[in-house]
């Protein structure tokens, strides 16, 4: 089978509520399902929340107690994977027959990070990737991943993998994962910007691989009365504001972007169109040169405790 539809879901995530987090996420999966769908795509930070607008009241050299408190409850948002809400929505992709990548803020430890989760309708959560380098302020909320999630895995259908929001600015991990065969390029973001729908082409042009990208549409609504972003308080205020695509290895937009609300966006993808996009373009094949340029990829799981010696 070379054809199969594919989905992603534009939604927003309410803040510091991930019970309700989940029953937004089981709603586009199902919706996904009856549209068809093998593979559907949430936003980063679906299941966790992504707190734009939110400064944490942190300065350089300085915290306060207000913005530690705001930390624990963004802390008690996130979720152990895997955890109950990964083994509640594997259960839902076994009974509707679909595999999910969603974004999830993972607790382990004292740390957090931006994952994304792979969620099988056969094998339960299958992986997870988590973001390399949070950008920007994200540093001070996330850790950062390493090599060892890097990964993309054969579903029978396809090869997918995730790269997160600006992770796709990096030129060697997109590399990395065009080596490992990736067919199904996963980007749960959200980047609400005119100029990413250029990325997310540039990436499916460059890696002759579907790419479907999943963004947030989040209204000052869906956070709580007592935090207060920086664009105001007016509840229609728009925070994150889409542009959810899936495009094809030939660089053409098969739907999207969506702007102005939440939805979900489907398309009948032929796998075939990855060998015919070989033809003339395969950049780690006949368009590579090794014999000039090498990329090493430690995919060793990173810890600071080694346990006993």
């Amino acid at each position: 089978m070379t054809k199969l539809r594919v989905a992603v879901a534009q939604a927003g995530s309410p803040l510091f509520d991930t019970p309700a987090a989940v029953a937004s996420a089981r709603h586009w999966i199902a919706e996904a399902a009856d549209a068809g769908a093998r593979l559907v795509v949430l936003p980063e930070a679906f299941l966790g929340g992504y707190p734009k607008g939110l400064d944490f009241e942190i300065t350089v050299g300085s915290r306060t107690d207000a913005g530690r408190e705001l930390f624990r409850r963004y802390s008690d948002s996130a979720i152990s994977v895997p955890g109950p809400e990964t083994d509640e929505l594997a259960a839902l992709c076994a009974e509707r027959g679909i595999d999910v990548v969603i974004g999830a803020i993972e607790r382990s430890g004292g740390t957090l990070y931006c994952t994304s989760l792979f969620l099988s309708a056969t094998d339960g959560l299958i992986g997870k990737h988590r973001k390399l380098l949070p950008t920007a302020a994200e540093r001070f909320l996330w850790g950062a991943g390493d090599g060892s999630t890097l990964t993309t895995m054969d579903r029978g259908y396809g090869v997918i993998g995730s790269a997160i929001c600006w992770e796709n600015y990096m030129p060697l991990l997109r590399t990395a994962m065009y080596a490992q065969g990736v067919q199904l390029w996963c980007a749960p973001t959200v980047d609400d910007r005119e100029v990413w729908a250029s990325t997310m082409t540039h990436i499916a042009l460059e890696g002759r691989c579907f790419v479907l990208s999943a963004n947030q549409y989040l209204t000052r609504a869906g956070l709580p009365d007592d935090v207060h972003p920086v664009q105001g308080d007016d509840p229609d205020t728009v925070l994150i504001g889409g542009g959810s695509m899936i495009i094809s290895p030939a660089g053409q937009v098969l739907a999207g972007p969506l702007r102005g609300g939440e939805g979900l966006l489907s398309a009948e993808i032929d796998l075939d169109d990855i060998t015919r996009g070989h033809f003339d373009l395969d950049p780690v094949g006949h368009y590579a040169r090794p014999d000039v340029f090498e990329l090493r990829v430690d995919r060793r799981p990173r810890s600071s405790v080694t346990g006993p010696g």
